[in-house]
């Protein structure tokens, strides 16, 4: 090789360089292995408790993997975080007891995450509960919203106690501590529950839906701000510790936790079905919900272990699994293997049917 041959490859091996530890640092962007080598999921404090089961028993089974960082930030914040871009700067997983928006789904578009999975995990509910010594309170979706709703019926919300919106319930303060606005949780509250009594309730609700769906918002799902409705965060253990000290207090959060959590709360009836696995599973309660992962297609070849993460997750949701004994609630045959082929096959998920 003549010197001026060997100083061209020289400089063609400092040009290329750069871009080799660049893609290094960050292949996740492309499709590739990045820099990052532990898995990372944020979302859901109601899924949480899931995909950290799924995560123990993962490295359980490869002990020489690192063990996954799954985070509960809320539906809401965690889909800020997950559609904020791709590569090994940004989550690879979503927790989310909703499904995701397509406002959300937009975002994550713009930033690069374009192919991404929803995974329906399985179903969860909506969960009014009390202390073991509480009111023995039954409600229905109007008691709830004509109770914490900012403008019933258009007008400010002056319901001191239970009783200032239904005769037959009892006269304790209107007192419930719940989740906060970025939370999926209540988002399903809003949607679920409070909705349906706020149409109930008010005959010019649901024609507002369509003409000016953010009057329909305000009307129907904007939270009283008076200290009736307690933000408690994303903590449920806070909120169980809360009913202890305050027995006529009610707590909102997701079905799992009350099962979790039997031998310090009751769960409260609403239209007279009382949240069960079988309630909700059939349809009857409710507040039934479905509860989904979101994945970065990209991500499945870039991050370590994220593929047979989700495999595994497969294996344990069904009515005889873990995650059930855990408090999962499972989904249909037919909605597992619909989301186990999506996982086999990395189908994306279509953008149109979501709303």
């Amino acid at each position: 090789m003549t010197n001026r041959a060997a100083r061209r490859a020289l400089h063609l091996a400092l040009a290329i360089l750069p871009l080799l530890a660049g893609a290094c640092r960050d292949q996740a962007n492309g499709g590739g292995g990045g820099a990052r080598d532990q898995i990372s999921a944020v979302g859901s404090s109601t899924v949480y408790p899931f995909t950290t089961m799924v995560a123990e028993r993962y490295v359980a089974a490869n002990p020489d993997a690192k063990a996954p960082v799954i985070e509960s930030t809320g539906t809401g914040a965690g889909m800020k975080l997950f559609c904020a871009g791709i590569g090994a700067a940004h989550p690879d997983i979503e927790d989310a007891s909703r499904r995701m928006k397509a406002s959300e789904y937009k975002d994550c578009a713009k930033n690069g995450a374009r192919d991404i999975l929803e995974i329906q995990v399985g179903i969860d509910g909506i969960a009014f509960a009390e202390a073991k010594n509480g009111p023995k309170m039954q409600l229905t979706p109007t008691d709830i919203y004509r109770a914490i709703a900012a403008n019933p019926g258009g007008k400010p919300n002056t319901a001191a106690t239970w009783r200032d919106v239904n005769p037959a319930l009892p006269a304790v303060p209107i007192q419930v501590y719940g989740p906060p606005a970025t939370s999926g949780t209540r988002d399903a509250l809003a949607e679920l529950i409070m909705t349906k009594g706020c149409e109930a309730f008010d005959a010019s609700a649901k024609p507002l839906a369509k003409s000016d769906p953010d009057a329909h918002k305000a009307l129907c799902t904007r939270v009283r701000e008076d200290g009736a409705y307690v933000d408690a965060g994303e903590n449920d253990n806070l909120i169980v510790q809360k009913l202890q000290s305050n027995p006529a207090a009610l707590g909102v959060f997701g079905y799992s936790y009350l099962e979790e959590n039997r031998d310090a709360v009751n769960g409260v009836a609403i239209d007279g079905i009382t949240p069960s696995y079988a309630a909700i599973a059939d349809g009857r309660y409710p507040g039934s919900r479905p509860l989904y992962l979101y994945v970065k297609k990209a991500h499945l070849s870039a991050i370590p272990g994220l593929a047979d993460l989700l495999t595994l997750y497969t294996t344990l949701w069904g009515p005889d699994g873990p995650l059930v004994r855990r408090g999962l609630i499972a989904a249909p045959d037919s909605v597992r293997a619909n989301a186990a082929r999506v996982i086999a096959e990395r189908i994306p998920l279509d953008p149109a049917e979501l709303h």
